[in-house]
């Protein structure tokens, strides 16, 4: 394994990830012999054109390992492979910023390289295998990118429409308390489509006090959304109400004092819940009149 930090002023791109591989790989497979000098005198080693690294003490006396004069010189205390052979492969699997206009570059070599492309072998078979065994695997997966794309669409187009269709049953059942509209509904929904219903009902009157309940995949939310109207002149905050209404689908929430949503795990708790925003809602009508 090989982690490297050097400096440099951008992302490392593809091409040049490859070319660097491609440079160390072939001086593995030139086999160089490592040449080992100890005790040499720090001027002689720069004379021969050691590379020190920056922010590292040496001796007067160095130990300088060299593969290839016209490749690599260095000044260096730690372990080497006696030829560059035995390093077998070198394969670069990240690259990636660590601090401002510093890079690091992690590799590996040998046996994990090896195992590393056995690895990409065996998924890429399993990807041409789920896909048929296409004869042009990229053609295939782009296909199915753009199919996925194009059905994404008609679903968000369905998907609108069918909001449409319910804010207007909703606010057909929609039940005037005092000066407020209430609507209370379980909805066959998505929390966030839930949200985005609360959100278009919420356009339609000032003085709107609404709560959806939702179950999917076997959980409860709930969302509730009060008119700014209604926050302002009545002192309604959706975050508190729904922190009770929440204890009814045995979950908790919170919220702004306009929009708050709930999750929970006892969907059968939805009821209750609807039922106990309403009865807030009259018993406040009841203390202001």
């Amino acid at each position: 394994k090989l982690r490297f930090d050097f400096t440099h002023f951008a992302k490392m791109t593809k091409e040049e990830v490859s070319q660097v591989e491609k440079i160390v790989n072939q001086k593995i497979r030139e086999n160089i012999l490592l040449k080992e000098e100890r005790g040499v005198p720090i001027e002689k080693a720069r004379e021969m054109g050691a590379m020190a690294l920056f922010g590292e003490k040496y001796g007067d006396h160095v130990r300088v390992i060299t593969y290839d004069p016209s490749y690599s010189i260095e000044l260096c205390g730690g372990t080497h492979v006696p030829a560059t052979g035995q390093i077998g492969l070198f394969k670069i699997v990240s690259e990636g910023a660590i601090a401002a206009g510093i890079r690091r570059i992690e590799a590996i070599t040998a046996g994990k390289a090896e195992e590393y492309f056995n690895q990409q072998e065996e998924l890429l078979e399993e990807l041409k295998s789920i896909l048929k065994n296409p004869r042009d695997l990229v053609k295939s997966v782009n296909s199915i990118v753009e199919e996925n794309h194009t059905l994404r669409k008609q679903v968000a187009e369905a998907d609108k429409i069918r909001l449409e269709q319910l804010k207007n049953e909703l606010l057909k059942k929609s039940e005037k308390i005092g000066n407020i509209m209430f609507i209370g509904a379980q909805v066959d929904l998505t929390p966030d489509n839930a949200k985005n219903l609360a959100f278009e009902l919420s356009k339609v009157t000032e003085s709107l006090f609404l709560v959806l309940g939702t179950e999917c995949e076997g959980k409860a939310n709930l969302t509730v959304m009060i008119s700014e109207k209604l926050v302002k002149e009545k002192g309604y905050h959706a975050g508190k109400m729904i922190r009770e209404l929440a204890k009814e689908i045995q979950g908790g929430g919170g919220g702004q004092p306009h929009i708050a949503t709930a999750g929970g795990k006892n969907p059968a708790g939805i009821p209750k819940a609807l039922e106990m925003a309403k009865d807030i809602i009259e018993r406040s009508s009841e203390v202001a009149k």
